[in-house]
């Protein structure tokens, strides 16, 4: 019986194909144990090389064989023209999308050195706080662009994208113009980052009062900033409303504040042993740094006055432990040496006399039984 004879042409060519796929894939995989043979020698002694590394080598894994095989496609028979255009047209959008992704993870290299080489967690980290905050707005709106790029770019590669973009917009200007109203956010808040990175208003780690919160900034990424509040809530905030509204940044030039403590007290405090006794509670304290001490009258009302102490100290957390330090010392002094000079409310009750006789005639109770607010211009103190 005679066998059935195939044509072995199509054969051949598949058999090239997958050769040629199989050995675009092995040189790949020497070529990544290579390089990860490399960098593992040289991450101990160079720590940006390691950071590279470590940031890269997921992209790099599924990028660099992808790029031997789009290669060895260049040598495909030609027979399925149309089907190996195709393939190529698919691994090139693959390719364009994983080198945006490498691109990405090395932005991010930057802002890992940053953060190694500027430590926030020191005192005075106002250096610190600067560049990190600068790296990282700029990271972010340059991971935004770099994705924007990446899509144009696979969108140029697909045939008529261009005419497709000019037909809807000649077609659709209403709709054009609600997609312009709808990204409006996006783009300034993309735009408030670039200004928040060169000017700089805020910083990672700042004390500011937004909206009568106080917090520190936690957080800044593309469109928002993450607040952290004292009682460890968290208050969001566009990017743009920086830069559109006032508010307080206690942390602008340097974290050293002043804060206040105020008194209401009897006109017969003495201030001087107030004065000593407020110089001595804050030089006891850790909080405080030593520039400012003062006890000062600011304000003085038919009741009482009002005494302000001023006192300094590194940051606004410290500030606020000394001043409670300081109120509670200064009450509890007041109470034990000057118990007098709290505050009172005064008064003066005058006796009328009683219709149809004199002063005298009212006043003709003896004294054993007067009652003492009965007495004319006696003072009741309460």
């Amino acid at each position: 019986m005679q066998a059935l004879h195939l044509p072995d042409w199509p054969n051949d060519e598949w058999l090239r194909l997958g050769i040629l796929v199989l050995g675009a894939l092995l040189l790949a995989l020497i070529m990544r144990w290579i390089m990860h043979l490399v960098a593992h020698r040289l991450v101990k002694a160079h720590p940006l090389i390691a950071d590279i590394h470590h940031r890269a080598s997921r992209p790099l894994d599924w990028l660099v064989p992808l790029l031997f095989v789009m290669l060895s496609l260049r040598w495909a028979p030609t027979t399925h023209a149309r089907l190996l255009e195709v393939l190529h047209h698919l691994l090139l959008i693959v390719f364009l999308g994983l080198f945006t992704w490498l691109v990405v993870r090395g932005i991010s290299v930057f802002e890992l050195v940053a953060t190694r080489r500027f430590p926030m967690d020191t005192q005075d980290n106002l250096q610190a706080r600067r560049v990190v905050t600068q790296v990282r707005v700029l990271g972010r709106a340059g991971d935004v662009i770099v994705i924007i790029l990446g899509t144009a770019a696979v969108l140029l590669t697909i045939p008529g994208a261009r005419e497709l973009g000019a037909s809807l917009l000649a077609s659709a200007g209403v709709a054009g113009l609600a997609i312009g109203f709808a990204a409006k956010p996006v783009l300034g808040n993309l735009i408030a980052g670039l200004q928040i990175a060169i000017t700089q208003p805020i910083r990672l780690d700042d004390v500011v009062i937004i909206e009568g919160e106080w917090g520190r900034i936690e957080e800044i990424t593309g469109s928002y900033v993450s607040v952290r509040i004292w009682d460890q809530r968290r208050l969001v905030v566009p990017l743009s409303w920086f830069i559109e509204n006032p508010f307080q940044n206690w942390t602008r030039t340097t974290s050293q504040i002043m804060g206040t403590v105020f008194l209401l007290l009897d006109y017969r405090v003495p201030l001087q042993p107030l004065r000593e006794e407020l110089k001595r509670l804050a030089e006891e304290s850790p909080d405080f740094d030593g520039r400012v001490c003062i006890l000062q009258v600011t304000d003085a009302t038919d009741r009482a006055v009002q005494l302000r102490c001023l006192v300094s100290s590194i940051d606004s957390g410290h500030n606020f432990d000394l001043r409670c330090h300081v109120r509670e010392g200064l009450i509890a002094y007041v109470q034990s040496h000057y118990p007098d000079a709290l505050p009172r409310l005064r008064a003066e009750v005058e006796r009328s006399p009683r219709p149809g006789g004199s002063h005298q005639a009212a006043d003709s109770t003896p004294e054993s039984q007067r009652s003492p607010s009965a007495e004319d211009g006696r003072r009741v103190e309460r």
